[in-house]
């Protein structure tokens, strides 16, 4: 731990399990390393966070323990320079990823999150400095160890849970209009089919009427005659079924707003 090279990729590590642990999906919920541009600079942000809305969220690991690691092995009549001094490089963290404005590249709120891996070392900066997150956040850095990532995070997933159902709410909201509309039509079209049914029953019948008034009667002398074969004939019969009617409120549940 004592590589600067080495610790800065086990704060990569860990910020990626911390975000994963949250319940965010890599290349859906977040990106890591994610090469963008602010004016001529090129930022890359230790992960891209994506926030429902089409918004997104920067957050870069640091791993400042130069002071603190000589802490753990010094005499206690050097911990409180030491102290200091790790606040310090807090501190100048905190600056450098100011200046790098990743919110700019990403496209986020006016914020980027310095992710600290582990909550000793904020602890111990916060000792010696304990105006360090106000330090911070007047320069739109959010100081953040594992704890209150993780809570963070869980938050930016069930911002998109909300997001889907709210989705999935107007999907549905916008089928059933939908619905309603064809129902309507095919409502007009049952109407028109019944309307034409009913009107080829009203012929028929009269057909039959005619036929038994005229036709009938006299196919029915003409058998009588004895010079005609015999043979039953079935007169034909009127139909007495008509269409019924359709409900106009089949649809009415589907054509509430």
């Amino acid at each position: 731990m004592k590589s600067s090279t080495v610790r800065g990729r086990w704060g990569e590590l860990q910020l990626e399990r911390v975000v994963e642990l949250a319940g965010l999906s890599r290349h859906c919920d977040f990106s890591t390393q994610v090469a963008s541009a602010v004016g001529d600079a090129r930022v890359r942000p230790d992960v891209v966070v994506h926030l429902a809305g089409g918004r997104n969220l920067a957050v870069d690991a640091k791993v400042p323990l130069d002071s603190y690691l000589q802490l753990l092995e010094a005499p206690p009549s050097e911990h409180t320079a030491l102290l200091s001094d790790h606040a310090r490089r807090f501190r100048s963290h905190v600056v450098q990823l100011s200046g790098k404005r990743y919110w700019e590249a990403v496209g986020s709120p006016e914020l980027v999150v310095m992710f600290v891996p582990a909550e000793a070392f904020l602890d111990a900066a916060l000792q010696a400095d304990p105006e360090l997150l106000e330090f911070a956040l007047d320069r739109n850095v959010v100081l953040a160890t594992p704890t209150t990532l993780v809570a963070m995070l869980r938050a930016v997933a069930l911002a998109w849970r909300q997001h889907a159902l709210g989705e999935d709410a107007a999907r549905i909201h916008a089928l059933g209009r939908e619905l309603s509309e064809r129902f309507d039509v095919l409502n007009s079209h049952f109407t028109s089919l019944g309307s034409a049914l009913g009107k080829t029953v009203e012929a028929f019948n009269a057909t039959v009427g005619s036929y038994n008034a005229r036709v009938g009667v006299t196919a029915r002398r003409l058998s009588d005659l004895a010079s005609m074969p015999d043979g039953a004939r079935d007169d034909p019969h009127e139909v007495n079924v008509a269409p019924r009617a359709v409900p106009t409120a089949v649809h009415s549940r589907f054509s509430q707003p």
